[in-house]
């Protein structure tokens, strides 16, 4: 089967060491000393004390050398798809599945599902509705990235916690492609359940991202230390609480409360989330589409959301900062 790692950085290296491993043909999109440490010596995975290096993968920094795929494992940044759309096109043919690993609310979020708000453009995340008028729904899956993993080095991926990558269709369907993707993935040993409701399942993800992620970045703090600082875990709390009002207006549901959403973030420990890798890499942050979406959402449904719109505020003064200025912002011991 031919895949296509579009975004090969830690999660979607992760998945892509995983899926070469079982003797598939995976293309990695990458970019940078990433890139060059890919070409001359495959793609390291380390995880549970083990090291795996792939090198049976063809890396390049240009889609349109890859040709149509089986699969399509989209692993970008919200920010970085609208660029990149037309030579994403010429992975996609007639069967062509393309499975779409962002985190927070995606473009497609309402496509597919009938309902008030069918074909609405996310203007967030989706400027103009390019994506949406240049992606056939179609040829979509929605999935939901857990794991937690970083880029230790160019061409090396240091997995962290976890392994679930639970797929839904976008009309919530359960249909023979949508199996087909999740026995792929869970054959790569990770787990993939079949899910009838993708939107709700993206909304407990986003409960995290949307709070972990700007707390993190501002606070320079790891899960553990804002899940056990009380107001940083007050302030997690409130911020979980309007985004809920919004995913309920929307139909969505939560099988867990936000305390135990809480908790099981604290339990991964002290780890960086991606929004406070980037501020001390000096790259782009992804608020648009874990926070700013959520304000705009919020709009659409009449709902208040003076937290969410407070950390939304300092934390682009902080990603304008990083690239007006070109720095990155990284803690050091005073000694």
């Amino acid at each position: 089967m031919k895949v296509c790692v579009v975004g090969a950085g830690a999660i979607g290296g992760y998945m892509g060491v995983r899926i070469a491993e079982q003797g598939h043909d995976v293309s990695l999109i990458a970019r940078g000393p990433h890139l060059e440490a890919i070409k001359a010596n495959g793609l390291t995975l380390r995880q549970d004390s083990e090291e795996t290096c792939v090198k049976n993968v063809f890396a390049t920094n240009d889609m349109t050398e890859c040709g149509v795929q089986d699969i399509v494992l989209l692993a970008l940044k919200a920010h970085q798809i609208g660029p990149v759309v037309e030579d994403l096109k010429t992975l996609i043919g007639p069967d062509t599945v393309m499975v779409a690993l962002q985190n927070g609310i995606p473009w497609w979020y309402f496509q597919g599902n009938g309902g008030e708000y069918e074909n609405r453009i996310v203007e967030t995340v989706d400027p103009g509705g390019t994506l949406a008028n240049s992606i056939d729904p179609k040829c979509i899956i929605g999935c939901i990235a857990y794991p937690a993993a970083t880029i230790a080095e160019p061409g090396v991926i240091q997995h962290v916690e976890g392994n679930k990558f639970p797929v839904g269709e976008l009309d919530c369907s359960e249909s023979e492609r949508l199996n087909m993707v999740s026995e792929l993935f869970t054959a790569a040993g990770f787990k993939s359940r079949v899910l009838t409701d993708i939107r709700s399942e993206i909304w407990l993800k986003l409960w995290g991202n949307l709070t972990f992620n700007p707390i993190s970045a501002l606070s320079h703090s790891t899960l553990e230390d804002i899940c056990q600082f009380p107001l940083t875990r007050e302030l997690a709390t409130t911020m979980m609480t309007e985004a809920q009002h919004i995913a309920e207006k929307l139909g969505a549901s939560f099988r867990v409360t936000i305390e135990r959403r809480i908790a099981g973030a604290e339990s991964v420990g002290k780890h960086k989330t991606s929004m406070l890798q980037d501020v001390e890499a000096g790259k782009p942050l992804e608020i648009d589409g874990m926070l700013g979406v959520v304000i705009e959402l919020g709009k659409i449904t009449g709902t208040d959301t003076p937290a969410l719109k407070a950390l939304y505020a300092c934390v682009s003064l902080l990603n304008k900062k990083i690239q007006d200025e070109s720095v990155f912002i990284k803690e050091r011991p005073l000694n």
